[in-house]
Protein backbone atom coordinates (compact mmCIF):
# COMPACT_ATOMS: atom_id res chain seq x y z
CA UNK A 1 0.00 0.00 0.00
CA UNK A 2 1.78 3.14 -0.66
CA UNK A 3 1.27 6.10 1.28
CA UNK A 4 0.14 9.67 0.95
CA UNK A 5 1.31 12.43 3.77
CA UNK A 6 -0.43 15.53 3.67
CA UNK A 7 0.82 18.79 5.57
CA UNK A 8 -1.38 21.48 6.86
CA UNK A 9 -1.37 24.43 8.11
CA UNK A 10 -3.63 27.32 8.82
CA UNK A 11 -4.41 30.40 10.56
CA UNK A 12 -8.02 31.41 9.15
CA UNK A 13 -9.28 28.16 8.18
CA UNK A 14 -8.59 28.49 4.39
CA UNK A 15 -5.82 26.11 4.12
CA UNK A 16 -7.52 23.89 6.71
CA UNK A 17 -10.67 23.70 4.46
CA UNK A 18 -8.67 22.86 1.47
CA UNK A 19 -6.76 20.11 2.68
CA UNK A 20 -9.75 18.48 3.82
CA UNK A 21 -11.21 18.96 0.67
CA UNK A 22 -7.94 16.95 -1.06
CA UNK A 23 -8.07 14.25 1.78
CA UNK A 24 -11.68 13.65 0.68
CA UNK A 25 -10.66 13.62 -2.89
CA UNK A 26 -8.13 11.27 -1.67
CA UNK A 27 -10.07 9.02 0.11
CA UNK A 28 -11.92 7.18 -2.91
CA UNK A 29 -8.33 5.43 -3.94
CA UNK A 30 -8.55 2.22 -1.71
CA UNK A 31 -4.62 1.50 -2.21
CA UNK A 32 -3.61 4.57 -0.63
CA UNK A 33 -3.30 5.70 3.08
CA UNK A 34 -3.98 9.16 2.95
CA UNK A 35 -2.61 10.77 6.22
CA UNK A 36 -3.76 14.28 6.80
CA UNK A 37 -1.57 15.94 9.48
CA UNK A 38 -0.77 19.08 11.01
CA UNK A 39 2.52 20.57 10.46
CA UNK A 40 3.63 21.28 14.16
CA UNK A 41 3.11 17.28 14.51
CA UNK A 42 5.15 16.24 11.37
CA UNK A 43 8.43 14.85 12.37
CA UNK A 44 10.99 13.34 10.10
CA UNK A 45 9.79 9.39 9.92
CA UNK A 46 6.80 10.77 8.86
CA UNK A 47 8.11 12.39 5.60
CA UNK A 48 10.39 9.20 5.42
CA UNK A 49 7.74 7.06 5.20
CA UNK A 50 5.73 8.27 2.75
CA UNK A 51 5.29 7.67 -1.03
CA UNK A 52 3.86 11.43 -1.98
CA UNK A 53 3.22 14.57 -0.37
CA UNK A 54 0.76 17.35 -0.17
CA UNK A 55 2.21 20.54 1.30
CA UNK A 56 -0.97 22.75 2.15
CA UNK A 57 -0.80 26.50 3.57
CA UNK A 58 -0.83 29.84 3.49
CA UNK A 59 0.95 32.58 2.55
CA UNK A 60 2.16 34.58 5.59
CA UNK A 61 3.84 38.05 4.57
CA UNK A 62 4.50 36.90 1.05
CA UNK A 63 6.39 33.73 2.74
CA UNK A 64 5.60 29.90 3.66
CA UNK A 65 3.73 30.46 7.56
CA UNK A 66 6.11 30.00 10.10
CA UNK A 67 4.64 26.44 10.91
CA UNK A 68 4.81 25.31 7.27
CA UNK A 69 8.81 26.32 7.26
CA UNK A 70 9.23 24.44 10.61
CA UNK A 71 7.73 21.29 9.26
CA UNK A 72 11.28 21.78 6.81
CA UNK A 73 13.80 23.13 9.71
CA UNK A 74 12.75 19.77 11.91
CA UNK A 75 12.99 17.22 8.77
CA UNK A 76 14.89 18.65 6.43
CA UNK A 77 18.16 16.86 7.25
CA UNK A 78 17.13 13.61 8.49
CA UNK A 79 15.20 12.91 5.10
CA UNK A 80 18.15 14.31 2.88
CA UNK A 81 18.92 12.05 0.88
CA UNK A 82 16.30 9.41 1.60
CA UNK A 83 13.23 10.90 -0.45
CA UNK A 84 14.56 12.01 -4.23
CA UNK A 85 11.99 10.70 -7.03
CA UNK A 86 8.88 10.89 -4.46
CA UNK A 87 6.16 12.92 -5.95
CA UNK A 88 4.45 16.32 -4.25
CA UNK A 89 2.01 18.79 -4.74
CA UNK A 90 1.32 22.07 -2.94
CA UNK A 91 -1.64 23.75 -2.42
CA UNK A 92 -1.83 27.53 -1.23
CA UNK A 93 -4.24 30.32 0.72
CA UNK A 94 -3.28 33.51 -0.24
CA UNK A 95 -4.94 37.26 0.17
CA UNK A 96 -3.46 38.10 -3.52
CA UNK A 97 -0.21 36.18 -4.68
CA UNK A 98 0.66 33.19 -3.26
CA UNK A 99 3.37 33.04 -5.99
CA UNK A 100 6.77 33.40 -3.32
CA UNK A 101 5.62 30.84 -0.99
CA UNK A 102 5.11 28.31 -3.73
CA UNK A 103 8.95 29.39 -4.85
CA UNK A 104 9.67 29.05 -1.43
CA UNK A 105 8.64 25.70 -1.21
CA UNK A 106 9.59 24.33 -4.65
CA UNK A 107 13.35 25.65 -3.49
CA UNK A 108 13.25 23.91 -0.58
CA UNK A 109 12.12 20.61 -1.57
CA UNK A 110 14.43 20.39 -4.55
CA UNK A 111 17.09 19.32 -1.93
CA UNK A 112 14.86 16.59 -1.21
CA UNK A 113 14.74 16.19 -5.48
CA UNK A 114 11.18 15.96 -4.97
CA UNK A 115 9.42 15.65 -8.32
CA UNK A 116 6.34 18.13 -8.75
CA UNK A 117 3.46 16.44 -10.48
CA UNK A 118 1.90 19.79 -11.36
CA UNK A 119 2.40 23.67 -10.67
CA UNK A 120 1.30 24.41 -6.86
CA UNK A 121 -2.65 25.17 -6.71
CA UNK A 122 -2.98 28.91 -4.93
CA UNK A 123 -6.36 29.87 -4.17
CA UNK A 124 -6.65 33.56 -3.64
CA UNK A 125 -9.72 34.58 -1.12
CA UNK A 126 -8.71 38.71 -2.29
CA UNK A 127 -8.05 39.53 1.64
CA UNK A 128 -6.36 42.42 1.57
CA UNK A 129 -7.17 45.16 4.86
CA UNK A 130 -5.42 43.52 8.03
CA UNK A 131 -9.20 42.87 9.41
CA UNK A 132 -9.64 40.99 5.71
CA UNK A 133 -6.50 39.25 6.29
CA UNK A 134 -7.22 38.24 9.80
CA UNK A 135 -10.76 36.99 9.39
CA UNK A 136 -12.19 33.03 9.31
CA UNK A 137 -11.96 31.99 5.42
CA UNK A 138 -14.85 30.48 3.68
CA UNK A 139 -13.26 28.86 0.69
CA UNK A 140 -15.73 29.17 -2.41
CA UNK A 141 -17.08 25.10 -3.53
CA UNK A 142 -15.64 25.38 -6.79
CA UNK A 143 -12.18 26.03 -5.59
CA UNK A 144 -12.24 23.27 -2.70
CA UNK A 145 -13.52 21.10 -6.10
CA UNK A 146 -9.81 21.69 -7.09
CA UNK A 147 -8.69 20.81 -4.23
CA UNK A 148 -10.60 16.98 -3.63
CA UNK A 149 -9.28 16.58 -7.86
CA UNK A 150 -5.51 17.54 -6.86
CA UNK A 151 -6.56 15.34 -3.74
CA UNK A 152 -7.52 11.84 -5.99
CA UNK A 153 -5.38 12.71 -8.53
CA UNK A 154 -2.31 12.36 -6.34
CA UNK A 155 -3.71 9.02 -4.71
CA UNK A 156 -4.39 7.85 -7.92
CA UNK A 157 -0.95 8.44 -9.48
CA UNK A 158 0.38 6.81 -6.46
CA UNK A 159 -1.29 3.82 -6.74
CA UNK A 160 -1.09 3.29 -10.72
CA UNK A 161 2.78 4.19 -9.93
CA UNK A 162 2.24 6.37 -12.54
CA UNK A 163 4.53 8.73 -9.99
Amino acid sequence: MKRLLMVWHSFTGGSEQMAKAAREGAAGEEQVLTTLQAASATVPDDVLAADGFLFIGPEALAALSGEMKDVFDRCYYPALGRVEGRPYAHLVCAGSDGSNAARQLARIVTGWRLKPIQDPLIIRTGAQEAADILAPKTIPEADLKRCRDLGAAMAAGLALGIF
